[in-house]
């Protein structure tokens, strides 16, 4: 009997140690874009922090946003431009993306915005890469994920060449190359394009619609992302797409409710997080709850 106790308890210690590595916090590459992408990534990475992982956040050294805080360490790297160049050319740009008109002038200037925007982020990828210490510093470093925000895939890139898996963090990207790089099914029939104002029940003009609409974005993405592309393959010293580049992700994670989009099909690594953001409310108060009663 002692000895089939002392074998019981030397069974339970090992088991312990086997599982003591597990419950020890993984080191997180945060690679963030600045604005609202950054504000909805931070209480993810508050979170993170909260649950005993280690997070180190890296973004340029000109940002508008994105500043060091205490539940992260945050890794700055040199960029060839201002941050009054900067703020002038993302702030200014980004105030045509709200403007409410439908025209082929609103797309024109969609297309001119978000193609000035991904200049000024393919520089700033551009800074990365070639900072030769700052990569070879992030190699040594062992990270066991990278958290990135691909709408802009240079931190997708980033975790391609240091062979981490990849989590993705997104609202959307442009021509929808989440559901190409994902292989989702993306019927025309029935999933209305972005912009084309169409409903899931579209006459057949309007489906005419849906399927040409997307092509003079197909080829605006292809001039768009080829400097990026060009930037990656140079980098990991091999050709390579940027769907290529966005397969490498293990996980997605849609900053969106599947009950506000229109039914259509998503893969089993896409995963909703819609109201991740949303700031928790207070409880009324009762004088307030007296107030509405009245």
């Amino acid at each position: 009997m002692g000895i089939q106790v002392f074998l019981q308890k030397l069974s339970g210690l090992l088991l312990l140690l086997c599982a003591l590595p597990w419950a020890e916090g993984e080191k997180v590459l945060v690679f963030p874009i600045e604005g609202s992408h950054w504000l909805s990534m931070r209480g993810v990475v508050r979170e993170l922090h909260a649950r005993g992982h280690q997070t180190v956040v890296l973004a340029p050294e000109v940002t508008v946003h994105i500043k060091g805080e205490d539940f992260f360490t945050l890794k700055t790297y040199t960029v060839p431009y201002t941050k009054e160049e900067y703020r002038h050319q993302l702030l200014g740009h980004l105030q045509k993306v709200f403007e409410t008109e439908f025209s082929l002038k609103f797309v024109l200037q969609n297309m001119a915005a978000v193609n000035n925007i991904s200049t000024f982020y393919t520089r700033s990828c551009m800074g990365l890469l070639h900072n030769t210490a700052l990569i070879q510093h992030l190699n040594s470093s062992s990270f066991d994920v990278v958290l990135t925000d691909p709408f802009f895939p240079c931190g997708a890139v980033l975790a391609m060449y240091l062979h981490v898996p990849a989590v993705f963090f997104l609202q959307s990207m442009l021509c929808e190359l989440e559901f190409e790089a994902t292989s989702s099914p993306n019927p025309s029939s029935y999933v209305p394009k972005l912009l084309t104002r169409n409903s899931d029940h579209m006459s057949f003009l309007e489906r005419v619609k849906n399927m040409v609409y997307p092509l003079p974005w197909m080829y605006f993405c292809h001039v768009n992302y080829g400097p990026l592309e060009r930037l990656a393959s140079e980098f990991l010293q091999r050709e390579v797409s940027l769907v290529e580049v966005l397969r490498h992700a293990s996980m997605w994670l849609l900053r969106k409710d599947f009950v506000f989009h229109y039914p259509r099909p998503f893969m089993p690594n896409m995963v909703f997080i819609g109201g991740i953001n949303c700031a928790n409310r207070k409880p009324l108060t009762q004088v307030c709850i007296q107030s509405l009663l009245k």
